[in-house]
């Protein structure tokens, strides 16, 4: 019995259970177990591997490999990781520096690591194979060559059709019929390495080597088996073989939230609040109970200040703790496949935790309301009792909406309809829209905290963006009832919704001819003379010529000044306190046309 399988029989109870029986049958002076002593003697163990999983992932991965190690018992640490864990954890080391923990790992972990690092897409990648190959069978090669003859038989097979040639010699043939290069263990097949296009001498030559060695290996350990997997390999359909071994990654791949794609992108199918309660189940089917314990990794990168983060701090059961890192580990998978992000390190994987915990503050928000009380309980519980797939789909339901409106406004729009480009609306709106137009929304956060675009995090951040795009469609609006005309010659790309509703009113206050012309520089200094509220500066626009645009608008578009104060006042409030900090220090003598970007102006 190895350590990893005796540790296993105390968790498992078996042992205890034994023993007991053990004890009464004899008749012993064995003393009568208390009801807690079984859950002392299986928690144990338990609690300490799980103590030491956290401390080997929460250290640097420089002294990670040599932790472990020194543990009392290091095949059992490394088979208690979650399958996840472990292989970030080899790849946060580094391959070829985690020899020794590979080396360690069950055949559950070889098989998850082969399935996330072998394949591109629906094919075996070959360069990547051989690699893994490689560093298996240099960690160890008798724990190597079992896994491919007992689990993973026909992927064994497909791998030596791929980089093997080979020949089965009759009774009376001479070898030498066969050409250089072929060899033999038993003098009846022998085989001989492909030859892959593109690869160098060097490579060559320690693939060689390492098929020499495992074909060896193979037929030390079950000759029989080993002539039998080489006759299949030779004669396997390469097309269908593959497709069984990826039919069978995707089985258990699935069990961690890897589905396919179409089953997968379900995640992104919004939830209203008010239909949460009616339709959400407490048991999520896409979240099988394996009985292995749940990767620690993802909710150990959730950002901390969010809503789900203070959530996850107020789960007390240590039990229901594990059920959701279960579920978060498996939502984080999901998204992974829907988006296409392939985790391989700590960093691709804190984007996704990220995203999730963002959409799942979100829909925790939404679903508790004013009603939740402070300390994050209502929350905390919802996280506990309630699916996280069907919490994120509430908070990815609020981007979602905005991405439909922004879609069907667009289509019907009046900027769209004289094929104005998007960027019309200026940089700031212009981030805003663009950031919803695209496949799967995003936060335009300009830089604020080092990104253009992110996902959104907070439900403040769905109303500030919701806030913007009713002012840009009550703009569009305006202007669709304004009945403009932008004649032929007029450069769209120089067009913005500023400088044309401001070059519009300038030049009907200078009694100008009402058409989408620039104005002279004259002409400029003739309205700014006009525009401010006294000579000192900062100067700012008067309260009169607020009034007077205010009143433009209004009979420009057939509509009352308390309509458009309602649905634009706050645009245009701050439309005039961008001409003030824009114009407001300068003389009117030092106006240059070829930096004014509210008005259109000749010569700019």
């Amino acid at each position: 019995m190895t350590i990893f399988q005796a540790v296993q029989f105390v968790i498992s109870g078996e042992g205890i259970a034994n023993s007991k029986e053990t004890c009464l049958s004899a008749q012993t002076n064995c003393e009568p177990m208390t009801p807690k002593t079984p859950e002392k003697r299986t928690s144990h163990p338990i609690r300490r591997l799980k103590a030491e999983r956290e401390t080997a992932l929460a250290l640097p991965r420089e002294r990670a490999v040599d932790w472990i190690l020194d543990t009392p018992q290091p095949a059992a640490l490394v088979h208690s990781f979650p399958e996840e864990d472990l292989y970030l954890l080899i790849q946060d080391i580094g391959p070829e520096d985690a020899l020794p923990v590979l080396a360690l790992a069950s055949d559950r972990q070889v098989d998850f690591l082969f399935d996330m690092e072998v394949w591109n897409g629906d094919r075996i990648d070959i360069g990547s194979t051989q690699r893994w190959v490689s560093l298996l069978f240099q960690a160890d090669p008798v724990h190597s060559i079992r896994w491919f003859m007992d689990t993973q038989i026909e992927f064994f097979e497909h791998y030596l059709h791929r980089n093997l040639e080979v020949r089965i010699r009759e009774h009376d043939q001479d070898p030498s019929d066969f050409g250089e290069g072929f060899i033999s263990v038993d003098n009846v097949f022998f085989v001989r390495p492909a030859a892959i296009y593109g690869e160098k001498e060097a490579e060559a030559e320690q693939r060689r080597s390492a098929l020499l060695q495992m074909l060896n290996r193979a037929a030390d350990r079950d000759h029989v088996k080993y002539q039998k997997i080489l006759l299949e390999a030779a004669a396997l359909i390469p097309s269908e073989c593959e497709e069984e071994i990826y039919r069978m990654r995707n089985v258990r791949l699935a069990e961690k939230g890897f589905l396919p794609y179409e089953e997968a992108v379900g995640i992104y199918q919004p939830l209203k609040p008010g239909d949460f309660s009616a339709s959400a189940q407490r048991y999520d089917h896409h979240v099988p109970d394996t009985g292995q314990p749940a990767p620690l990794t993802p909710a150990a990168v959730v950002p901390p200040g969010g809503l789900f983060a203070e959530a996850l701090a107020r789960i007390s059961s240590s039990e229901k703790m594990e059920q959701v890192q279960v579920q978060f580990a498996t939502l984080c998978n999901r998204l992974a496949v829907v988006d296409r992000e392939k985790i391989k390190d700590r960093e691709t994987l804190a984007a996704v935790v990220k995203k999730a915990s963002g959409y799942l503050g979100i829909g925790l928000e939404s679903i508790a309301g004013d009603d939740r009380p402070a300390g994050c309980v209502h929350t905390a519980a919802l996280v506990s009792d309630y699916p996280l797939s069907q919490i994120f789909r509430v908070g990815y339901g609020f981007a979602q909406e905005l991405k439909w409106r922004a879609e069907n406004w667009r289509k019907t729009s009046w900027f769209e309809s004289v094929s104005l480009p998007l960027t019309f609306w200026g940089e700031e709106w212009l981030g805003v829209v663009g950031g919803l137009l695209i496949k799967r929304p995003l936060f335009f956060d300009n830089y604020r905290t080092g990104t253009l675009y992110r996902e959104f995090a907070s439900l403040t951040e769905i109303r500030i963006t919701e806030s913007t795009m009713k002012q840009i469609i009550a703009f569009d609006k305006m202007l669709s009832r304004m009945g403009i005309r932008l004649p032929e010659m007029t450069d769209p790309n120089l067009l913005s919704h500023k400088n044309l509703t401001l070059t519009l009113w300038s030049r009907h206050y200078l009694g100008l001819r009402d058409e989408v012309l620039p104005l002279s520089p004259s002409q400029l200094k003739r309205f700014f003379n006009t525009l401010w509220a006294g000579s000192s500066k900062p100067r700012a626009v008067s309260a009169a010529m607020k009034d007077i645009f205010l009143s433009w608008v209004a009979d420009r578009s057939a509509v009352s000044t308390d309509r458009v104060s309602d649905e634009l006042g706050a645009t245009f409030d701050a439309l005039f306190t961008e001409i003030e900090e824009e114009y407001g220090r300068m003389n009117v003598t030092d106006l240059d046309p070829k930096y004014s970007m509210l008005f259109l102006v000749q010569g700019t």
